[in-house]
């Protein structure tokens, strides 16, 4: 029987080490947690959703591909309510500021102990910077392609370093370093992006505008 996930989420498998203790933030329909545990990957899996209808699916799924007994289910805004016997966080699908309210709501997710696996699906820069001036560093980053979408994948630690150049909150060192081949096509994206928020800004000027127009000039001098 064949698991239903998407490239996205088949990604963020891709950054968890065999073995490992995984909670899986805003599980949804559980099938990361199942795949990883079919797949032999994951030792066992924490699956929580703030809502009770997904959590409920998660269960059923769970059952359906034999994967129940390493399962523990946890109704939760965030981590709040789950036991912190973990190695990997995984959050997938959300926005940055749902990111951002989960690890402001759980300082101890400051410790080398853990790793984070985040796809962010909006305001990735805004994360990012959260993220660096918090003390966490990104270590490894890809992207997938789910229809006409291009999604990045960020591995976390917490390893306080420096920050990143404006450009880098966009386009990160890590990114550069992946060798993904849909690199090209996401940094044309960001850039083209960026263009337009630049000639928008054009029309009256200030500091907004001189930013964003040094991230795009930053941008335009990478070579792939």
């Amino acid at each position: 029987m064949k698991l239903p996930l998407s490239n996205r989420l088949l990604a963020c498998c891709g950054f968890v080490q065999s073995g490992a203790r995984v909670a899986d933030i805003g599980c949804d329909h559980g099938y990361l947690g199942i795949y990883l545990l079919k797949n032999g990957i994951a030792r066992s899996i924490i699956a929580s959703d703030v809502n009770e209808a997904p959590l409920q699916s998660a269960m059923r799924n769970a059952h359906k591909y034999g994967v129940r007994n390493d399962m523990t289910f946890y109704l939760s805004d965030g981590v709040r309510k789950i036991p912190r016997d973990f190695d990997i966080l995984v959050c997938a699908g959300m926005g940055a500021d749902t990111m951002i309210s989960i690890l402001e709501a759980a300082p101890w997710l400051k410790n080398s102990r853990y790793r984070l696996i985040l796809q962010c699906q909006s305001r990735r820069p805004e994360l990012r910077k959260y993220l660096y001036a918090n003390g966490f560093s990104i270590t490894r980053e890809t992207l997938a392609e789910d229809g006409k979408f291009i999604y990045p994948i960020t591995e976390v630690i917490y390893a306080p370093a420096a920050p990143l150049t404006p450009g880098g909150y966009h386009i990160t060192p890590a990114l550069l370093e992946s060798g993904s081949p849909l690199l090209p096509a996401f940094l044309d994206r960001v850039v083209s992006g960026l263009r337009t928020t630049v000639e928008g800004l054009s029309k009256n000027g200030g500091e907004k505008h001189e930013i964003y127009a040094e991230i795009l000039a930053e941008l335009e001098q990478i070579k792939l």
